[in-house]
């Protein structure tokens, strides 16, 4: 078992960066950021632009390490910047493709499949800055399926690996 930090969370009912990157990205919404976040097993994250959607299900919530944040390019980075759901600090979440996990915080458990890496694209560039995308190369985060109903909330959390594919992370 690992403590962990649950340090952001972003729910966001609009795709922000669709088009050119050299176009820049739309504005997002007010309250994209949230203190805590319902979570329906299959299906994402309650709100988000990924809910439901079947393309999606086996990405529908994508999870980041805080340590991985390329502060050095933009210290202001977070979420907003990454697009990620939710920013964890105190664990090596990269690690964790082909596991499933349990993230257990102030409301209870929720798990996840770890599916895949969240591969950062060229619009890193654009909302980080310029080098951010390659400096997020094999550490932009992971996109995960919930396999479970409950809430994330910010703060204290433990994450377990229940199911490994590869060493336990860190």
């Amino acid at each position: 078992m690992i403590e962990v930090e649950v340090v952001q969370l972003l729910v966001s009912p609009v795709h922000r960066l669709s088009g050119r990157p050299a176009d820049g990205p739309a504005d997002g919404p007010v309250g994209e950021l949230v203190e805590s976040a319902p979570v329906r097993g299959g299906l994402g994250l309650v709100g988000d632009r990924y809910f439901g959607r079947p393309a999606h299900r086996d990405a529908a919530v994508t999870l980041m390490s805080a340590e991985n944040l390329p502060l050095d390019i933009n210290p202001s980075a977070d979420l907003r910047h990454t697009r990620r759901n939710v920013l964890l600090k105190g664990v090596d979440i990269d690690s964790c493709v082909g596991s499933t996990i349990v993230l257990d915080g102030a409301h209870g458990a929720v798990t996840f499949a770890v599916n895949r890496p969240a591969r950062p694209c060229a619009w890193m560039d654009v909302t980080v800055g310029p080098g951010a995308q390659r400096a997020l190369r094999g550490k932009g985060g992971v996109r995960c399926t919930p396999l479970s109903d409950g809430v994330l909330a910010l703060g204290r959390a433990t994450l377990r690996v229940v199911d490994a594919e590869g060493p336990v992370p860190r």
